[in-house]
């Protein structure tokens, strides 16, 4: 048996969405802005739900709500970019997660037709294969079928509502 610490309770009952949006901040992740739609009307939104699935065949997951305009874009022309955040561009974090036009002075590169940002830690291109409604939120599995990687630059990392960064030599 386990011991509580100090002035510690078992409450039974379910974890509410704000206990585990508090509990979830205490995990180290990374910050990534996910991209996709048309030339003409990108869409994109900050995420931190991403992971690799599988590396034969290779496939990336992302989560996004099932009302996001993202999502909305991202199924439309069936592909999305994920785009892993450099410290230099913590401000982007911020920047995809608000309301208005995210785009607006951001710099970025249709590839294979799907924008992505400029000066990222690393991108990939996917096409979506699957999709999986799960709550209020859709996962999408992705096939990369382009990727690039810098090698000089620190990722962003998100802890408690804090921007740090996070490399070799780093603490």
């Amino acid at each position: 048996m386990t011991a509580l610490a100090p002035g510690a309770a078992e409450v039974p009952g379910a974890v509410g969405g704000q206990e585990l949006r508090q509990l979830m901040r205490r995990w180290a992740t990374g910050a990534a802005v996910v991209t996709g739609g048309s030339p003409a009307e990108p869409v994109g939104c900050t995420v931190n739900a991403l992971t690799s699935v599988s590396l034969d065949p290779p496939l990336l997951l992302i989560s996004l709500a099932s009302s996001s305009n993202t999502l909305a874009g991202v199924l439309r022309h069936g592909s999305f970019a994920v785009n892993v955040l450099a410290w230099r561009q913590r401000w982007l974090a911020s920047r995809f997660a608000a309301v208005g036009d995210r785009f607006a002075g951001v710099d970025y590169r249709l590839v294979h037709g799907v924008p992505v940002l400029t000066g990222t830690v690393a991108a990939a291109v996917c096409r979506v294969v699957r999709t999986v409604t799960v709550a209020d939120h859709v996962l999408v599995l992705g096939s990369p079928h382009w990727s690039r990687r810098a090698e000089d630059a620190a990722p962003v990392v998100l802890l408690d509502g804090e921007y740090g960064t996070a490399g070799p030599g780093r603490a």
